[in-house]
């Protein structure tokens, strides 16, 4: 799938990458300032899946994760 991108669609992808890769800085951030427990525990989940998203995001760009 990687070879038939194009490249706006590269540069999209790489795009998105970015603003995920935020994301999940910002929230694993601020799990460790959270004092709520449920805010915490949303706070680490949502950074476990941005984590995720991340990889499969990244196999779409030149050089990333090889499809498994």
């Amino acid at each position: 799938m990687r070879n038939s991108l194009g490249q706006h669609e590269t540069l999209e992808v790489h795009e998105l990458v970015v603003f995920k890769s935020i994301c999940t800085t910002k929230s694993f951030t601020m799990s460790t300032l959270a004092q709520d427990p449920e805010l915490k525990a949303l706070l680490d989940a949502d950074a476990q899946s941005g984590q995720h998203q991340l990889q499969q995001l990244k196999q779409f760009l030149p050089g990333g994760v090889a499809n498994q």
